[in-house]
């Protein structure tokens, strides 16, 4: 069946509120070498979509335009250099950009084949929390069996997806989470403890849960929380952090903890890593994590689904932080 020579996307004709996205027509997107052409089936909604939108997270000078960075559905043409993927194949993948769209450009070596009994939506609910958890909190921060740790925004994409991994592999996690609801949620993953942010102080309750601290702090909040991940970490942790939504700038911060805990401060944001490094991330997740998904060991845990054309919708709901879990687009 031939490919249709334009596509439906979500336009960004100025940074904005959600209501700057518009359903608009372009042309195919044309692949390069080592890349494979996917009809997508579905997309996730993630905090860099919004931040994009808003005009804070420019994307790479050679990445799409178009806002987001995941996506599964079915191959429809594969480039030169190609072998592991063929026309045809159900894939999940990390996008460079170009999700919220009909047809997405994929590298080969960002795509991943479906979990047993997956469909579109679930599959595409995968890549950008593990690669990116994966990353920081088993490559960077060297989480191991037996070791402890706390994850914050423990009832986010990134936070339902971590406690579920570190759990997975012999962890004991804690979480903070902003409600009752999401605290619950949190322990129902696999959470020792859960710590609601707005009613107990997380350093504290680190403290008394575990005498030393824990083994890695993975953090999204940033400066806010920056003296207070120092605090609950024991000798020789890691604090890693994947975002700022408490701020990039910690001001009179206590550093001493760092040298007298010989702690090690890391992070990274993962749309800037090259493509081996992201290869190297997705070689993993084959071996090491989707043996899970198969089994049913961990599994994507999705709030809400959206149609395509209610991606506004979808935008608001993200930044009221109401959810747990994965907010998707489903296109017909």
């Amino acid at each position: 069946m031939p490919l249709p020579s334009e596509m439906r996307f979500v336009d960004l004709p100025s940074f904005g509120a959600p209501e700057v996205m518009t359903i608009a027509r372009r042309p195919l997107p044309v692949l390069k070498d080592g890349e494979i052409l996917v009809r997508v089936e579905a997309a996730g909604v993630n905090r860099p979509d919004v931040a994009q939108r808003q005009g804070i997270y420019p994307p790479p000078k050679d990445a799409s335009p178009i806002l987001g960075l995941e996506i599964a559905g079915e191959v429809v043409d594969v480039a030169r250099g190609v072998t592991e993927f063929a026309i045809g194949n159900k894939v999940c993948g990390l996008a460079n950009g170009g999700a919220y769209a009909e047809y997405c450009v994929l590298p080969a070596g960002q795509a991943l084949r479906f979990p047993n009994g997956y469909d579109a939506v679930r599959a595409a609910a995968l890549p950008e929390t593990f690669f990116t958890v994966w990353a920081n909190l088993f490559q960077m921060a060297g989480l191991t069996e037996g070791e402890s740790v706390l994850i914050h925004g423990g009832s986010s994409g990134i936070g339902t997806t971590a406690i579920q991994l570190a759990k997975a592999f012999g962890a004991t996690v804690y979480a903070t989470a902003g409600s009752k609801e999401k605290c619950e949620a949190c322990e129902k993953l696999g959470a020792t403890r859960a710590i609601n942010y707005k009613e107990e102080d997380f350093a504290e309750v680190i403290k008394a849960e575990t005498g030393q601290g824990v083994d890695a702090v993975l953090d999204m909040i940033g400066a806010a929380y920056f003296e207070k991940n120092l605090a609950s970490l024991a000798k020789d942790g890691c604090l890693s952090i994947i975002a700022f939504l408490g701020g990039a700038v910690a001001e009179k911060a206590n550093l001493q903890p760092i040298m007298v805990k010989r702690l090690t401060v890391t992070g990274s944001t993962m749309r800037p890593r090259t493509a081996e490094e992201k290869r190297a991330i997705r070689d993993d997740l084959v071996s090491q994590v989707w043996p899970l998904l198969d089994e049913g060991t961990v599994a994507p845990v999705i709030y809400r689904t959206f149609a395509f054309e209610d991606v506004v919708e979808a935008h608001k709901l993200m930044e009221t932080s109401n959810h747990i879990g994965k907010i998707m687009l489903k296109l017909a």
